[in-house]
């Protein structure tokens, strides 16, 4: 990160001892000052408060933009929490906030509730994500699994205790589960892709919403076996393995390109920021969008950890952008490239 960043103050309200079955808030307040070493703050015309809630998975990135849009635009203040995808959309539709993180698109049940409390939104993809499988570092046995044993290992009713109940060449090692909580979209996601059945999950998991907290567990634990977000995995390299993914075809790393290209499945997944239709209409929260989607905005997905899309989609999207056009695009097209679904939509 530059020199030229703001104070971030950032709180966690879960602790890994209390994992399972909970949620986290984290928290980024950025406040400005007249000057930042020495050199005059950036002036802006732009005033105001954007209220952001939602994914895990996205908060890396949107905490970074919105750092670098603050500089900018010094009397802005962006708050970035985060309670899941889920936690977060329940707040977006409560008209509690102005934009909404998703790392999955918005459902048809929440789609009803925001239509039944007058919520209006503007879906904007902002950049692939890999969700990836981690083991231990210490774990010299995995090379990769297939879909087929990921289903068998995390599904509810799984009878699988050991490393040696997947594969019996595997050392008969307690597994211990690590996933993101039942409000994150990443839980959504993997337990639909996987298993079949969004919500359908072993329930001796450790769970939580804060991926640093599981990324913590696996790397402590020579038996675990988790998933979130590729960022949260480059962070932990010294601690954690990835592990590639067989879904028929051959293990295939989760890397840059096999995301960008969506060879890396089923596991690859846009993430989404969902902006209200009023918040949009505001300067301050439009200039912010705007600012996310471009330049500045592209290089940052790539900073904290994911794929951005090629220059020519995020061209596509910033048409789609300014036409503000509400509603959902990308709801029940999952395995779809981005640009399939922009072209289907008009752009």
């Amino acid at each position: 990160m530059n020199k030229w960043f703001f104070p971030v103050l950032v709180s966690f309200a879960v602790t890994l001892a209390g994992i399972s079955g909970c949620s986290s808030t984290t928290t980024t307040s950025t406040t400005s000052t007249d000057e930042k070493d020495g050199k005059p703050a950036a002036t802006s015309a732009l005033k105001g408060a954007i209220k952001i809630d939602g994914s895990s998975t996205v908060y890396k990135i949107t905490a970074s933009v919105a750092e670098k849009f603050m500089d900018a635009n010094p009397d802005v203040d962006v708050t970035v929490a985060v309670s899941g995808t889920g936690g977060g959309f329940k707040k977006f539709i409560a008209k509690e906030t102005d934009i909404s993180n998703a790392s999955r698109t918005i459902e048809e049940d929440e789609i009803a509730d925001a239509k039944t409390a007058g919520v209006e939104y503007v879906e904007v993809p902002i950049g692939y994500d890999g969700l990836t499988l981690v083991v231990n570092k210490q774990n010299d046995w995995v090379d990769h699994l297939t879909t087929a044993e990921l289903k068998k290992i995390f599904e509810e009713g799984s009878t699988v205790k050991t490393w040696k109940d997947i594969r019996a060449t595997w050392p008969a090692e307690p597994i211990k589960l690590y996933s993101p909580g039942t409000d994150s979209g990443t839980f959504d996601f993997f337990t639909e892709v996987i298993t079949g059945k969004k919500g359908n999950m072993r329930k001796d998991a450790s769970f939580s919403e804060d991926d640093n907290q599981l990324a913590k567990g696996v790397g402590g634990d020579k038996g675990g076996l988790g998933f979130f977000g590729i960022a949260y995995y480059e962070a932990n390299m010294d601690t954690l393995k990835a592990v590639p993914i067989d879904a028929g075809s051959g293990p295939v790393e989760p890397n840059f390109d096999n995301v960008l290209s969506l060879k890396y499945q089923p596991l690859s997944r846009p993430e989404f920021i969902y902006i209200s239709k009023t918040a949009f209409d505001r300067p301050e929260v439009k200039a912010f969008a705007e600012f996310y989607i471009g330049a500045e905005g592209q290089a940052t997905v790539k900073e904290s950890g994911y794929v951005p899309f090629k220059s020519e989609t995020y061209t596509r999207i910033q048409k789609m952008f300014a036409d503000g056009k509400t509603g959902s695009h990308f709801q029940g097209m999952r395995g779809k490239p981005v640009e399939d679904v922009l072209t289907a939509a008009g752009y």
